[in-house]
């Protein structure tokens, strides 16, 4: 088919999306939708082929490291395949004769699904399952450096789609080399938006005139109280922190030790090859961190050794160093190491006591980060549910891997997803990990049911015992 002058290749191939998902829905079933979910999850978990997506993503992006993306590929999309196993996303979901209200699963069509470089495998094949198993059509739109691997992911999809039958048009992605020009016209004819990364393209989602779900940007900031077990705590983080070289949105940035156990911590921290960075070095790792204002990309998400290098640390710190936490006390615009580095540099705070604790974690999520997440390190049951009273968070993850519990956890209740919803304070319309139940909408059949309506003193009377009428 030729393009016309006046259609852009973005148009065509949503006409096409839209063509192949009237026939998912229209002769779909159940298993259908569940098949297409089972081939695309197949198509990034095949061993083979995953460390083929895991390798060319670090090839052509530069960024975390193939072992780690195999383990992120496997396990993001194992879990999903859990949590969406027995979801029921077609036909009649319930009839209720006490209300006469009848409701019936539909999708919602075309998916416009932007999604990030730091994760050019494991994102779209999150997106593009929870968008099978609910009867729609997606099209992707992956970042630059991202092209080639989700080109490479689309190709695996559409080779099982060829062994069950399934219309390859109901997975799409925008040509590449891709414009922000096209990225914008998906956004504007899609059914839904779902983007993930820069905070631009979140904000150009929400004014495109559909449906978006967007989600907020990270900057974990981890509380260490005296009541911790030292030695758990520190395993946990540095196992985090250093996860794909700190690619994920929900690596830690900071931690705030508690003074009484400030000490014991950094020593059980150097354990794992955490090396402390004193205060006084603080500037000269800043000036390496962002030389022109900007993350240095020869450091962003980059192997311990090629950090170190850049930093001017290879011979400053203990050999086996695997991570470096710089001695900070500064919050906000002028103080960068208190926001996100998407490296393997944690900020590290010294609070007088729990309460001071508290008081800078609040000062870091509100100058970046809010509405995401916060850690604790504890052994009091009841300062994880007042954190979740006094912070600007949907989530407070409690003695877990930051990195790996508030995407979804084989250990935990959160649903696995790579999109973390931020609520009101992170600007999103969403307030929990992005999962199937967003893609898919209901329609409500609504039939007449004896009248329920109540008198004025039924509703009233209390109020009126208290207040006078």
């Amino acid at each position: 088919m030729s393009f016309s002058a006046t259609v852009s290749p973005v148009d065509h191939l949503v006409m096409h999306a839209r063509a192949a998902q009237a026939d998912f829905e229209t002769n779909g079933s159940q298993a259908r939708y569940d098949r297409a979910a089972q081939a695309a999850a197949w198509a990034i978990m095949e061993p083979a082929r995953n460390r083929m997506l895991a390798e060319r993503a670090v090839q052509t992006t530069g960024l975390g490291n193939a072992p780690d993306k195999v383990t992120k590929n496997h396990r993001k999309t194992l879990g999903l395949m859990r949590d969406i196993a027995a979801a029921q996303t077609y036909g009649v979901l319930s009839d209720d004769p006490a209300t006469g209200i009848t409701e019936i699963a539909r999708p919602l069509g075309v998916i416009g699904a932007v999604v990030p470089s730091t994760n050019p495998a494991a994102t779209p094949a999150n997106n593009i399952i929870n968008a099978l198993k609910c009867g729609n059509a997606i099209i992707v739109s992956p970042s630059p450096k991202g092209v080639d691997c989700c080109q490479m992911l689309i190709a695996f999809i559409h080779a099982e789609f060829d062994k069950i039958g399934e219309d390859k048009r109901l997975v799409q992605m925008v040509p590449p080399p891709g414009t922000k020009a096209d990225t914008q016209r998906l956004l504007e004819l899609a059914d839904l938006a779902v983007v993930t990364g820069s905070q631009d393209n979140v904000r150009r989602a929400y004014s495109s005139g559909t449906p978006a779900i967007g989600v907020g940007a990270g900057n974990v900031i981890v509380i260490v109280d005296e009541t911790a077990d030292l030695a758990t705590a520190a395993a946990k983080i540095a196992a985090s922190k250093t996860f794909d070289n700190a690619t994920s949105c929900s690596s830690e940035n900071a931690v705030v030790v508690v003074d009484a156990v400030y000490d014991a911590f950094v020593a059980a921290m150097a354990a794992e090859g955490g090396a402390l960075v004193g205060a006084a070095q603080a500037e000269g790792i800043i000036a390496k961190l962002w030389p022109d204002g900007h993350l240095n990309r020869d450091v962003i998400a980059k192997d311990a050794d090629v950090l170190l290098g850049k930093l001017g640390l290879a011979d400053a710190v203990p050999a086996a160093t695997r991570f470096i936490a710089v001695e900070t006390t500064g919050i906000g615009p002028d103080h960068p190491l208190s926001g996100e580095k998407l490296s393997r540099v944690l900020a590290l705070f010294r609070a007088k006591n729990y309460d001071d604790a508290v008081s800078i974690s609040k000062q870091v999520l509100t100058f970046q980060g809010a509405g995401h997440s916060i850690g604790i390190h504890t052994s009091d049951p009841d300062r994880p549910v007042a954190l979740g009273h006094q912070m600007p968070t949907c989530r407070v993850i409690v003695n877990q891997a930051h990195t790996f519990a508030t995407g979804g956890s084989f250990e935990n209740g959160l649903p696995f997803s790579l999109s973390m919803g931020c609520g009101s304070w992170g600007g999103n319309s969403i307030d929990e990990n992005l999962h199937w139940r967003h893609f898919m909408q209901r329609t409500k059949v609504v039939r007449p049911i004896p009248a329920r309506e109540p008198s004025i003193a039924d509703i009233f009377g209390t109020y009126w015992a208290e207040a006078g009428r």
